[in-house]
């Protein structure tokens, strides 16, 4: 009762005129970076970061739920006007909603997607807003073996579903790296600074984050042709939508049946809750889910609205469980949330079951935000932009990146007070530029970044309890259970993984990343 409760006064902080405010204001951004082919919600949070520091907490976290949930979303505008998504989430869209665009029905396409995004985002923020109580409560049991094991779990399993471990290996043993840089926290002495006394304090987290996301998609865009960009620009312009003609989708949805909305929410929730699994994963089993359990499988790849509704209900669904391990365990759910994990962290607050328990009044204004974000912004959105969608694609892209490079480093400079920091994030931008070109994934390059201090407190802290034995981590039932489902993992999503990106690439010609 006390948790209903509190969950109601959330709803009074969020409906604040300022807290509103800094909502709308993060959909908006969130809708403008998903919707651009080559930024993502990650990206925007990344640069929103530095930018909390002179916030509330409740608001910097209302603001960054509205990006989220949009950034998500937006993704399908360009996967059905010219067949590029914005967000690698939207990519099995691009298979019926082009085909609709193509039959003159793209207008519905997008309605398709957004109606499905708001049930899916909204029942996954119903879904942690009543189960993650439970699980925190199953986290409590967790002790420090099982933690570590935990950790380890994550981050096996994000190596494990990149396309080429190997190469996923390599970008996350480079974020451990950087991770150990500075003062080591049990024993107080400097490490891997290489004479170099600014490396003392190690390298900030925010200057690792907005380097590897910001600075890096910088370099990549300025390698991108005005006459490619120009491209889409045209081909957006020839695009025209009337608003009737975005709800002009009650049929299809009887059609489709409330069933399909309710299983894709679910297999979207439970996805995001495993670590380092994502929206593009999501996105691929509700597809074909979807298609298994069809009257008419063989429509499909011709402008099934079925196949929209599915990875797009789940994709958004993700949004809610991704947020379960994150807060109730500290191990991120996608790489969003490993970037709004950076945000914990400017505040000094280390996300774990005791937090929720203890301190749910101060984040029950972000789970009613992310709620009012899929059950009233995204429908909302179309109402009144929908025919104005094709607008953000139109933006000058000199001005736009540049815009990015430069808030970036300022954000960092504000951040840090540090023009060395500043350097930093530039050295470490240009690593994962020439990383990306070889197919190096960044997303673990964060988790190790945030994940590998907590690991490596949790491993010596349990050695030291073990009195150097590792035979610790097996005879503690938590930690074996943990053990037992990462050699699980690295058995079953390789497999997923591999059809979801073959199947991607074989209907759009996308390449599937990590989010």
């Amino acid at each position: 009762m006390g948790e209903i409760l509190t969950i109601f006064q959330g709803i009074g902080v969020v409906l604040q005129p300022i807290s509103l405010l800094y909502l709308c204001g993060g959909f908006f951004i969130g809708i403008v970076f998903g919707a651009l082919p080559g930024l993502t919600s990650a990206l925007a949070i990344a640069l929103l970061l530095p930018m909390t520091y002179s916030m509330p907490l409740q608001q910097a976290l209302i603001m960054c739920m509205g990006v989220y949930m949009a950034g998500i979303y937006s993704g399908s505008i360009t996967a059905v006007t010219i067949n590029i998504p914005g967000a690698p989430a939207s990519a099995m869209t691009c298979i019926e909603g082009h085909a609709l665009m193509q039959q003159g029905r793209g207008a519905q396409a997008i309605g398709h997607a957004t109606i499905a995004s708001a049930i899916g985002g909204s029942i996954g923020a119903l879904l942690l807003i009543f189960v993650s109580p439970l699980t925190v409560e199953l986290a409590l049991k967790v002790r420090t073996p099982g933690k570590f094991s935990l950790c380890l779990f994550a981050l096996a399993t994000m190596v494990v579903i990149s396309k080429d471990k190997r190469k996923g290996l390599i970008t996350l043993a480079f974020g451990l790296m950087c991770a150990t840089i500075g003062i080591d926290k049990l024993k107080a002495v400097s490490r891997f600074t290489f004479g170099f006394p600014q490396l003392v304090e190690g390298i900030d987290e925010t200057t690792l984050i907005v380097g590897a996301f910001a600075v890096s998609e910088f370099i990549s865009q300025v390698k991108v042709s005005n006459k490619e960009y120009k491209e889409l620009s045209d081909q957006a312009n020839r695009v025209q939508f009337k608003r009737r003609d975005f709800f002009d989708i009650w049929n299809d949805m009887k059609e489709i049946g409330i069933w399909l909305y309710i299983k894709s929410a679910l297999i979207g929730y439970f996805i995001g809750v495993l670590p380092g699994a994502g929206a593009s994963m999501a996105g691929f089993v509700a597809y074909a889910e979807g298609q298994r359990t069809a009257k008419h499988p063989e429509k499909f790849g011709h402008g099934e609205p079925r196949g929209i509704a599915a990875p797009e209900c789940a994709n958004n669904a993700v949004c809610g469980g991704a947020l379960v391990p994150m807060l109730s365990l500290g191990i991120p759910g996608d790489g969003t949330t490993a970037i709004l994990l950076g945000v914990f962290l400017v505040y000094g607050i280390v996300p774990g079951p005791d937090l929720l328990s203890n301190q749910l009044a101060t984040f029950a204004p972000m789970y009613v935000a992310l709620l009012i974000s899929a059950a009233i912004l995204l429908p909302l959105s179309l109402f009144l932009f929908g025919p104005y969608y094709l607008k953000i694609v139109k933006i000058n892209r000199l001005v736009l990146y540049s815009a990015i490079g430069a808030i970036a480093l300022i954000g960092v400079y504000a951040a840090t007070s540090s023009a060395v920091q500043m350097f930093l994030a530039v050295l470490v931008g240009i690593v994962m530029y020439f990383f990306k070109t070889q197919g190096y994934p960044n997303v673990p390059f964060i988790l190790g970044v945030i994940l590998g201090p907590i690991a490596e407190e949790y491993l010596r802290t349990t050695l030291t309890l073990g009195h150097g034995n590792p035979m610790i981590f097996f005879t503690e039932p938590d930690s074996l259970v943990f053990l037992v489902l990462t050699v699980v993992f690295a058995v079953f999503l390789p497999r997923l993984n591999k059809k979801s990106s073959a199947s991607v690439e074989k209907t759009t010609g996308v390449k599937d990343e990590d989010d």
